[in-house]
């Protein structure tokens, strides 16, 4: 509530006065019914008596007439009131709110990589949308609300006892009744609830994902398969809703059925006391609408109890993401930009505690130097990246930018040092400049363009409908696996980084393109540190060295050519890739061959005669 309590203080105000104007409205009704009903206009308010004298007419009439029209005036104060508590009120939960919301984005950009390991993307919208907007309702209504009916109940307690205690206690006796149910019936909502929450994130998780990943459900011919899972889930959350509201159901019928039993219980007690002749007609109006004033407030008890454990386990479900812990923010070196030099030393690291997956790596990559890593799926090629970039924490070792130990500098500088293209890249559901914009918010239109010829995706942007105005759609859905790695590509050159790391991300572009690239990047040689990670021999065997991995050791390190010379799992490579490709060259010439001789019309020839 920072920045918003004065205005929850001038909402619970407001309900004070409109609560005063509504306790004074029966005062005034009782006090006219005593004074038409015993004919004894003495006992009427003086300044009521001294206007209908001047008006004319039964003097009796008119002062009930004045009474409800001044009843009436007062009720309309209170709507003013009422209306400015539901104004200051809405400002504050909104304002509340809003910042919520604001703080969850925020801090989901700033936590660590390892916390979105374990989360559905799902349950993290539905924790700062639907949770939110929970804890809105709460903060909106029943923040307020308790505040009214504290103060109706301290109001109206004292005037009940004051005119008659003895009926005041009758008025009374179903209250603690009342509130003790309400209590009850929170401790066993907020459980059901929590439950149902859980499950309608559960859903929205489901939901979620197949949305992202409709073409592969198409793919595989799975919607039915998916649509039952969904199915599934959408009907845990609506039995889980449905014990909720059914909870509820029950206790509103007890609440509503003990409300009006304490209205009865006035009602004949009253009566019997009004035939006795102990109160008078105005004094069982007096009691009655009290007592309807002040079991509303405790009736709304357990809505206000309900709305609470609602609001407890939306902000649980909030609080998961606000009390982790985010990555450390260190002070920015005062070098700028830095030279590329990386210095990997006896690290080792992985995802869980007991499960390394790099081993004591240790190498020196100097700046400007083109370095290609290769190795079995499983090896360590990407988590090396992932430890450059610090996403993950290191179990032993060090590794250096320029000297500098990573997790003694700044994420924000030194990931603004790396320029990284993903084998599996993701776009924006923008425009194609506006994608390469990422990299580079003031970049012109020459130097896109130029960015894009070097990763060889101009001539493609060009054929585009509207150029680089085109739309890519969402996670470059309209492009080809080729063309959003060429376009990641081209984001990453206009970067111009000291450090460039390219994880296979030429695996989607055919060798001719490829070859395109690699002889872009030949020509920035020297410019960036350049890291290839690559299954293709080819992608590498120009660089400066190569690093082999295996189980997440460095094994070997070379040139091309010395490796390929000596025993191991590189010339293994080479020779696997090799005989590859004479066999793919083998099935070209022949299905050129046969493709000749059918046109001949020679048989034998892969095609017969016939053709």
């Amino acid at each position: 509530m920072r920045g918003q309590r004065l205005r929850y203080v001038c909402a619970i105000l407001a309900i004070g006065l409109s609560n005063g104007c509504l306790l004074l409205a029966p005062l005034i009704g009782g006090y006219a019914l005593d004074v038409v009903t015993e004919r004894d206009l003495g006992a009427g308010a003086e300044a009521l008596v001294h206007v209908g004298n001047r008006i004319g007419g039964d003097p009796f009439i008119v002062y009930l007439v004045l009474s409800a029209a001044f009843g009436l005036a007062l009720v309309g104060v209170g709507g003013v009131f009422m209306y400015l508590r539901g104004r200051w009120a809405a400002l504050a939960s909104e304002g509340i709110a809003r910042r919520i919301r604001e703080e969850l984005y925020r801090r989901l950009h700033y936590l660590p990589a390892s916390f979105f390991d374990n989360a559905d993307t799902g349950d993290l919208v539905q924790r700062c949308s639907s949770d939110v907007e929970t804890m809105r309702l709460f903060l909106s209504n029943q923040v307020i609300e308790i505040g009214r009916s504290l103060l109706m109940l301290a109001a109206t307690a004292p005037i009940l006892f004051l005119r008659d205690a003895q009926l005041a206690w009758l008025a009374m006796c179903l209250m603690p009744a009342l509130a003790i149910g309400a209590f009850v019936f929170f401790s066993r909502v907020r459980r059901r609830f929590q439950i149902a929450d859980e499950a309608e994130g559960a859903m929205t998780a489901v939901l979620q994902e197949n949305l992202a990943g409709i073409r592969v459900v198409r793919a595989f011919a799975r919607q039915e398969y998916e649509i039952e899972r969904f199915g599934t889930k959408n009907q845990a959350y609506r039995d889980n809703l449905y014990r909720v509201n059914t909870l509820e159901a029950i206790y509103w019928g007890i609440n509503e059925f003990l409300s009006m039993v304490q209205i009865g219980i006035v009602l004949i007690a009253g009566a019997l006391m009004l035939a006795a002749g102990a109160i008078s007609v105005g004094e069982l109006f007096v009691f009655v609408t009290l007592v309807n004033m002040v079991v509303w407030p405790v009736r709304r008890l357990g809505e206000v109890l309900t709305d609470s454990g609602k609001a407890i386990v939306a902000l649980g479900r909030i609080n998961h993401i606000l009390a982790a812990e985010e990555e450390s923010s260190e002070p920015a070196p005062s070098q700028g930009r830095a030279g590329g030099e990386i210095v990997f030393e006896a690290v080792r690291a992985g995802y869980k505690a007991d499960r390394a997956a790099v081993v004591d790596f240790s190498t020196r990559i100097p700046a400007g130097q083109t370095v290609g890593i290769v190795g079995p799926p499983g090896s360590g090629k990407t988590t090396l990246i992932r430890l450059l970039l610090h996403l993950y924490p290191l179990h032993s070792g060090r590794i250096l930018v320029d000297g500098l130990d990573v997790r003694r500098v700044d994420r924000h500088w030194l990931r603004h040092q790396i320029g990284v293209v993903m084998q599996d890249p993701f776009l924006y559901s923008r425009s194609v400049a506006a994608n390469l914009r990422v990299a580079r918010p003031d970049a012109a239109d020459d130097q896109l363009r130029d960015a894009a010829k070097e990763a060889a995706i101009h001539e493609a942007i060009a054929d585009f409908p509207d150029g680089y105005g085109t739309q890519v759609g969402e996670r470059g859905v309209t492009l080809s696996g080729g063309q959003r790695q060429r376009l990641a590509l081209a984001r990453a050159l206009l970067k111009e980084p000291p450090i460039l790391v390219l994880d296979d991300s030429l695996s989607a572009v055919d060798t001719g393109t490829e070859q395109r690239i690699l002889d872009a990047l030949e020509q920035r040689r020297g410019r960036h540190t350049t890291i290839v990670i690559a299954h293709r021999l080819s992608s590498v065997k120009n660089a400066d060295r190569i690093l082999v991995l295996e189980r997440g050791g460095l094994v070997q390190d070379g040139t091309h050519e010395e490796l390929a010379a000596m025993p191991g799992p590189y010339r293994r490579l080479c020779d696997v890739q090799g005989m590859l490709e004479e066999s793919i060259d083998e099935d070209v010439r022949a299905a050129s061959a046969a493709d000749a001789a059918g046109e001949r019309g020679e048989p034998g020839k892969g095609g017969n005669a016939n053709g």
